[in-house]
């Protein structure tokens, strides 16, 4: 006799498995723990097999009733129900494994081990924010460049032209991954080459005239304020480094005997260790300020904690008490000042290259000697 829906929901456990038929095969299974679980009983190449259906009332007696009719079906047709649904699963199990958020996920820890826990952070925020949300459900091997446009260019239409090229090389590198690892056959991101506007170079304020270099070196010998920061500045000029690896430069990094500074590959933008030869004047400065913070890790101390350096806004600050505007100059403007006047100076004779061991051990000299020129320029 069939079932209703009535006699399925008064089915109580009476202390052992029960199998209650519906016809055709089909029957509830109710198991030791409670559960009411359907079943269909059938035979395929005399052989004895069980397909389940799912759990009552999930699955309700209508549509355990479709899947039986559906089996039979397939039966009719010489197929085993059974071998169809594990295909099925199968097909479900690598449609989730290729999804483009499986492998990039898979790509991330395997391949960005090398990069700063800060630099992780940064790719992740961009997967999760930015990609994952358009096509992180997509198949990864079926994606064509302009599924890749719709991660794009919205962020592009809003003017952000740099995270928006940032984007197509993140989805490039995944897809570089998954080819090598056969889940895809090509790479979209290079039908892309051009999709994206060039970014726009932003020139940073920077003093390069001499008699104005002259002026800006002279009002910094003349600056009075937190002695870290006045340090920053005197050595701005000589070391011609980045802001952020100037401010960060730890005690253990400086060698006195051989007047070198050796900025570790960890806090470098290349990743590669850079070594600054330094000048007589570059140590006396030095020599003051390890009396300050010396004792201590890092050389420039935030004015409120030992643990941090200070921030670029602090320096900037300074720059801007001394009467130099936004446009005039900038922190990272030292190495602007650097490089425009290293290529003047070509001209009169005064080389800076440091493709030899020499000359690198001269660079220091010549650097103070350029500087010397824009102070003599004020004479």
């Amino acid at each position: 006799m069939a079932l209703t829906d009535i006699q399925i929901k008064n089915l109580k456990y009476s202390g052992k498995p029960m199998k209650i038929a519906d016809g055709g095969g089909l029957y509830l299974y109710l198991s030791a723990s409670g559960k009411k679980l359907w079943r269909l009983g059938y035979y395929f190449e005399r052989k004895a097999k069980v397909l389940s259906f799912g759990e009552y009332p999930v699955v309700t007696l209508q549509k355990a009733r479709e899947k039986r009719m559906e089996a039979k079906q397939l039966l009719a047709d010489g197929i085993d129900p059974a071998a169809v649904k594990k295909a099925a699963k199968e097909e479900q199990v690598s449609e989730v494994k290729d999804m483009f958020r499986s492998i990039a996920l898979e790509w991330f820890e395997a391949r960005t081990t090398d990069f700063t826990e800060k630099h992780r952070g940064t790719v992740m925020y961009r997967l999760e924010k930015y990609i994952f949300p358009v096509i992180g459900k997509e198949h990864i091997a079926r994606m064509e460049p302009q599924d890749i446009l719709k991660v794009v260019l919205p962020i592009e239409k809003k003017g952000q032209n740099e995270t928006a090229r940032r984007l197509l090389q993140i989805i490039g590198q995944i897809y570089r991954y998954a080819v090598i690892t056969g889940r895809a056959k090509r790479n979209p991101v290079t039908d892309l080459h051009g999709a994206i506007r060039p970014r726009s170079v932003t020139h940073r304020a920077a003093i390069t005239e001499p008699k104005k270099v002259a002026q800006l070196l002279r009002n910094i010998d003349g600056y009075e304020g937190y002695f870290p920061i006045v340090c920053a500045l005197k050595l701005g000029p000589l070391v011609f480094v980045r802001p952020t690896e100037l401010r960060a430069a730890e005690w253990t990094e400086f060698d006195f005997e051989t007047n070198e500074w050796r900025i570790p590959a960890t806090r470098m933008k290349m990743k590669q260790m850079h070594i600054v030869p330094l000048s007589r004047q570059a140590v006396k400065i030095l020599k003051e300020l390890q009396q300050f913070s010396g004792s201590g890790k890092l050389l420039f101390p935030s004015i409120r904690t030992a643990t941090r350096p200070l921030s670029d806004a602090t320096v900037l600050n300074a720059i801007r008490r001394m009467g130099y505007a936004k446009d005039e100059m900038s922190t990272h403007g030292f190495r602007s000042l650097a490089s425009t006047l290293s290529t003047n100076s070509v001209t009169t004779g005064i080389g800076l290259s440091a493709s030899s061991p020499t000359a690198s051990a001269t660079m220091c000299g010549r650097r103070t000697t350029m500087l010397s020129i824009c102070r003599n320029a004020l004479k």
